[in-house]
This record gives structure tokens, sequence and C-alpha cells, in this order.
């Protein structure tokens, strides 16, 4: 029997409320009917292969898209238009993914920029923004410095600074779309807490990302989207691992450990570098890869890791050293000069260097390649079709065909195309700088399966990667760098530990003793 008390106390108000909520762009159903809710004061984890439909329902939240159907509120109000400015007038903020961020402006400007700090008679007061800007980093506990230029700052700074340029302002409702993904684990901590402090202030934190940890270290609830649908919303205490893979993907998977790692049939040495050094870093790097062998390079942020890549592959000038491909010394000026002798770079910043998001899957195709498949200033389109259907083929690229643009695709086939581009250039070795970063954990593992096959074809393959997982999935030799210098070449099979248990806890055991290692490799040069 319900009591009056009972009947009179009513269920509190969400933060957000989204009710079927659709959205067609022309003939395509991005959203069907899709419902989320989100309380005050909890973390709720949005998760979704790439192509979910996870980034329109989030544009839709932030006035970015008007739905073509449904209806949301923030707080129980309704929001009275469709427009970014409206969605922030009603307290919704958000850290994005692709940054925001101006890079000529410094760290304080862009915290505040549009709603600068003004002094007397108008005038912006820079001054008083960087005390300002400093308070929020240490009520973060990180140390950025508010006056660099964000184009000066590493990557995992600019990140936290597009977070605090989120939170710089009161907000209801805190978006945080991957937000640790250039984040080295003590940064990821003091995140963590951050979030922690404003949930219990009453703030809704809804946090997007592909790594499964994260999600059941920080979310209270999880909503999973796929193909455009709503398949569930439960507390975090409701889903394992395994149910959580097969509600994102449609079927029963253990993520990385689907991977099968064979034994590498390794071959003769195809890249010897010794002695390497760049700018600052590198630091007298020696590095042996060997046909059909998958090496990884692990290290916190700032250890070196892309620095290492872009100089192997002529981006970054050599200041020392000496590289030898297939025991012949070669002299690497430039990126051309890396092509021609063979070695390929897969880039970190897909978008903004792996790819031309405007131009279809066959020119992004044809751009490393243009000198076989063209004539005279003139391109043969019979073979650059030819090139693009093979990649998009080879690769299991999913795209309308080879006409698509890529800014059409997931995020794992985007990099599908990253990596055919360079794979047609027909290279020994391939160089791959986080090369799941933002992708889906379906497409994570079809990637570290490429990897794998690429190898077993003989190619000699780097991988650099923040994503332990990853490695230990991908890798035959693990090597962890620190400041610029290898400090440790671990044999994958040396990290697994006593036999015994399961496959879980083993992947556990050897996640543990890598992040050990770079650990220590970082207290050695403290």
């Amino acid at each position: 029997m319900t009591t009056r008390a009972e009947a009179g106390r009513s269920e509190p108000t969400p933060a957000v409320r989204m009710r079927d909520v659709s959205m067609r762009f022309g003939g395509v159903r991005a959203l069907d009917g899709v419902h989320l809710e989100v309380a005050a004061g909890e973390v709720h984890a949005l998760l979704g292969e790439n192509g979910a439909g996870k980034s329109t329902i989030l544009k839709i939240l932030r006035g970015v898209q008007a739905p073509t159907a449904g209806t949301i509120e923030i707080g129980g109000v309704p929001l009275a238009a469709h427009t970014a400015e409206a969605a922030r007038a009603a307290g919704v903020a958000m850290a994005f993914q692709e940054m925001s961020l101006v890079p000529t402006l410094t760290v304080a400007q862009n915290v505040f920029l549009n709603r600068e700090i003004k002094a007397g008679l108008g005038l912006i007061d820079d001054r008083a923004a960087v005390a300002e800007a400093g308070r929020l980093f240490a009520r973060m506990g990180v140390a950025v410095d508010p006056t660099a230029k964000v184009a000066d700052i590493p990557a995992g700074h600019r990140q936290l600074t597009e977070i605090v340029k989120a939170t710089s302002q009161p907000c209801k409702v805190l978006v945080l779309d991957e937000p640790t993904t250039a984040l080295s684990r003590n940064e990821v901590e003091r995140l963590f807490d951050y979030v922690r402090q404003l949930r219990d202030n009453g703030v809704a934190v809804i946090y997007v990302s592909h790594r499964m940890d994260e999600i059941f270290r920080i979310a209270d609830r999880a909503t999973i989207l796929r193909d455009g649908r709503h398949v569930i919303t439960a507390p975090m205490a409701e889903f394992t691992l395994e149910s959580m893979i097969a509600h994102i993907i449609g079927r029963r998977s253990r993520g990385f450990s689907d991977v099968v790692r064979e034994q590498a049939s390794v071959g003769a040495p195809l890249l010897e570098a010794r002695g390497v050094t760049g700018a600052g870093k590198p630091a007298g790097i020696d590095i042996t890869l060997h046909a059909g062998e998958v090496v990884g390079v692990a290290g916190l942020l700032g250890s070196g890791r892309s620095s290492l890549a872009r100089v192997l592959a002529g981006v970054q000038p050599m200041t020392a050293g000496e590289i030898r491909v297939k025991g012949r010394p070669i002299t690497i000026a430039r990126p051309r000069d890396a092509i021609d002798a063979g070695i390929a770079l897969v880039p970190e910043d897909r978008a903004r260097q792996g790819f031309v998001a405007f131009h279809s899957v066959e020119s992004n195709i044809d751009l490393p390649n243009l000198g076989r498949i063209s004539r005279r200033g003139w391109i043969n389109r019979a073979k650059s079709a030819e090139l693009a259907d093979g990649a998009i083929e080879r690769l299991r690229i999913k795209t309308d065909g080879r006409a698509a643009p890529v800014r059409s695709l997931s995020g794992g086939n985007a990099q599908k195309v990253v990596i055919a581009k360079w794979l047609a250039t027909e290279p020994d070795i391939l160089i791959l700088d986080e090369p799941t970063a933002g992708i889906d954990i379906g497409s994570k593992s079809e990637i570290v399966r490429l990897i794998r096959n690429l190898a077993k074809s003989g190619k000699a393959i780097l991988v650099l990667s923040s994503e332990l997982q990853e490695l230990l999935a991908a890798c035959d030799r693990i090597l962890v760098m620190s400041e610029g210098r290898i400090v440790r070449d671990i044999a994958r099979a040396s990290l697994d530990g006593a036999q015994g248990g399961d496959a879980a806890d083993a992947a556990q055991h050897a996640e543990q003793k890598l992040n050990e290692f770079m650990q220590e490799a970082r207290g050695g040069f403290q």
C-alpha cells in the first residue's frame, strides 16, 4: 500500500532528459527515437561504436544541430532554441575531442576566449586571466603554464586546457569526449579526482570514451547506442566487460583478448637505427626492427615516442646518428626520403595529418601514390580506381564506395583509410603512432589483427601507443622510453608471469608490470 508521504514524493528532475530524439541527414537516419536521461550528480557513460550516434546526440544536446524529432530538457526546462547559445545558457558545457583551442593564443587567453576578464575602461586584463587560469589548473591538481602559447605545449596539456576551458564557468551538464587520449596515467588520476569533485557538487557529467577500464572506474551508469538506436541504460554494477562489449558491437567479444598472438617468425633486420637524435628528443636511440616483427614503444607523456616516429619518417630533422634499411645506410632529410626508402608513418593526429576529410576515400589513398598512378601530371583514373578498390577490399573498409568523403566514415574506418594509403606505397617498415586512439573497442581489435597480419606478411612494424592493452595485444617486443631514451627492451612473453589463471588475469598482470616499468623509467630521470 502506498502511503500519502510516498505518493507526494516525486522523483528528482533529471539534469538531462532527451526523449524520442531522431535525426536524419538526407535519407540516412543517424538517430532513431533515442532516449537519454542523466541525473544531477552522476557520471554517465555514453558508449557505442564509431557511427553509433554518440556524436550526433551530443551535437543536438549542445545546440549545434536541431533534431528531426524529439524533445530536450535541461533541469526540467525545455531548450528555448536549438542553438549553441541556448544550450550554453542552460548550463551545458563540453570539452571537445577534436580540440577547439586557438594555437597562437596563450593557455589563459584560450580558457577565457569570448568572455575575457576586463579591467578599467573595458580593457582586457591578461594578468587577471593568467591568475584565474592558474587557480583553475591548481583546482584540478595539474601544472600547466597559463602564459604559454597553446602551439608550444604538449598534447596532454592542450587536452587539460580544453577541460579547464569547459569548466571555467558554472555548468549543470559537462560533456567529456575522449578526455584522456593524450594524458599520462598520473594526469588521468588527477582528472578523475576532479570529475568526482564536480559530481559531488551536483554536476551531471556525460563521459564518452572507448577505454573500457576508464568507464568501469569513473562511471555510475551507462547508456549504450548501436546503429543510431538506444540499446540499454543501466548501473555499472549490472555490466561485465564482456556484456558491455556485446551490447556495443552486437556480439560477444572479449576486446583485445580476442586477438590471437601467434609466435612471430622473425626474419632479417629491415631497419637499424644507431644513436638517432633529434632536436631535443629522441636522444641517442638504438633500434632494430626485423621482418615479421611488431615492436611497441611505451612511455609516459613527454617520453619522446612521437618525436622518434617523426625523426624516422623525416618529418623532424635528425641531428645525429645513422639509419640503415636492409643493411644500406640512408639519409632521411624529408618525408620523401623515408617513403623512397620504404618507411611509412601513420601519424598520431589522423584528423589533421592523416587524411583530407572532405576528399574522397580514393583521392586520399592517391595522395602519397601520385607518382605511380599519373603520367605527365595527369592521373590515370583506372589505376586510381584500382588502387582504391583494392585497399577497400584488403582492409575491409566500410564505405559507400571509393567516392565517399572520408568525413562520412566512422573513426575506425577513417583510420583504415590512413593505413591503406600508406600501405599502397608498398613500405617494408610501417610506423603507427596511436593507431587506435578514439576508436571503438570492436575496431581496435580489428586494427590490431591487421597489424599482426601485416607483420606476418614480412613487414617490420613499430607501434607507439599510450594504451598498454593495445601494445600487449599487438607486439612481440616492447621498448620503454623516458626523456627521449630507450631504457628497457622487453620480450612480450616475459610479461605474462607465472602460468595459471585465466586470460583476463594474465592480461591484467602484464599491464601492471609494463606500467611499473614505465613509472620506474620516469623516476630514473627525475
